[in-house]
């Protein structure tokens, strides 16, 4: 036993020593340096100290209409995305998953690809389709008489959404795919058999049994969408565009950070931050488990059901 407890000891240090670099080190950084602040002595002529300000940086945060603002655009791109994201991915990963389908691996290749763009490269890509006196897109949409300013304040979040929804699409429909192909098979060929047919095979027996896999894909979308950042970031630079700097808290840490060289305000932006994406995180880990366990009570009962009902069938029969 002490010879295992040992072995596990030394394989796992590694972890806890990367863990510990790249995670605990930061973000207690980024904690202490939130409670500082560097004030100028002298009118502005001297130096610069450090002072200690307590919680006083969070509450400059908070109170700045422009961070709240942040939230409410973070809300309105996670309610206009997330649903489209995981019924887009879902639907391709059932279409290629069909009988019907040909060609599987050529359109998983072609599907995937666009995340293998770097983000900053796929924002400017779209820049330049959003781009009216560029855009071969928009002429032809001003042509069929389709006017849509992609940089105005109603079409800058479908813009952004766009752009996030055509680098991961791809990627999180191979998640749903690879779920979808771990079914088995003898389970789809029994309810063909019983005459049911594609759409209540999809509906029916597909999709609850990846329903573990759309639980993670839409944790890590929200705590990935709470990290917007680059693809608002390049159409706030030189395009006209309704972005602005405090566009979403990421932004406005990084404004208060290298704009206005305010590294304490900064740091509390980014831990509010933290803190609002752990905790959605704990509230969709729970309401996935109240779920699973009403799942799994559910058939444990039914379950007994059937046996009671074919005990009672056979007792009847002797």
């Amino acid at each position: 036993m002490k010879a295992r407890t040992r072995a596990a000891a030394i394989l796992l240090t590694p972890f806890f020593l990367l863990f510990t670099a790249v995670m605990v080190v930061p973000i207690g950084y980024a904690v202490w340096l939130s409670l500082f602040t560097e004030k100028q002595s002298g009118l502005g002529f001297g130096g610069t100290e450090t002072v200690f300000t307590g919680l006083d940086n969070y509450t400059a945060a908070l109170g700045d209409r422009a961070f709240r603002e942040g939230f409410g655009v973070l809300l309105g791109y996670c309610l206009l995305y997330i649903p489209l994201l995981l019924a887009g991915a879902l639907g391709l990963a059932l279409l290629l998953d069909s009988a019907l389908a040909r060609a599987r691996r050529f359109f998983q290749l072609a599907l995937f690809l666009p995340h293998a763009v770097p983000g900053i490269i796929a924002a400017l890509i779209w820049v330049y389709l959003y781009t009216p006196q560029l855009s071969p897109v928009v002429q032809a949409m001003d042509a069929g008489g389709v006017g849509f300013d992609f940089f105005s304040p109603e079409g800058t979040l479908p813009s952004v959404v766009n752009i996030a929804l055509w680098e991961w699409l791809g990627y999180n429909m191979v998640i749903f795919y690879a779920a979808l192909q771990a079914i088995d098979r003898s389970v789809l060929e029994a309810a063909t058999v019983d005459g049911a047919g594609a759409w209540r095979i999809a509906f029916a027996i597909k999709i609850p049994l990846v329903k573990a896999s759309l639980a993670m894909v839409g944790l890590f979308t929200i705590i990935g969408s709470l990290q917007l950042f680059t693809e608002p970031l390049i159409l706030n630079k030189g395009t006209g565009s309704a972005v602005t700097s405090t566009w979403t808290p990421n932004m406005y840490a990084y404004t208060a950070a290298f704009d206005r060289n305010d590294y304490g305000l900064a740091a509390a932006a980014s831990v509010l931050l933290a803190l609002t994406a752990a905790l959605l995180s704990f509230a969709v880990t729970r309401l996935t488990g109240r779920r699973k366990a009403g799942t799994a009570r559910a058939a444990s009962t039914a379950h007994t059901a059937r046996r009671k009902a074919g005990t009672a069938r056979k007792e009847q029969t002797a």
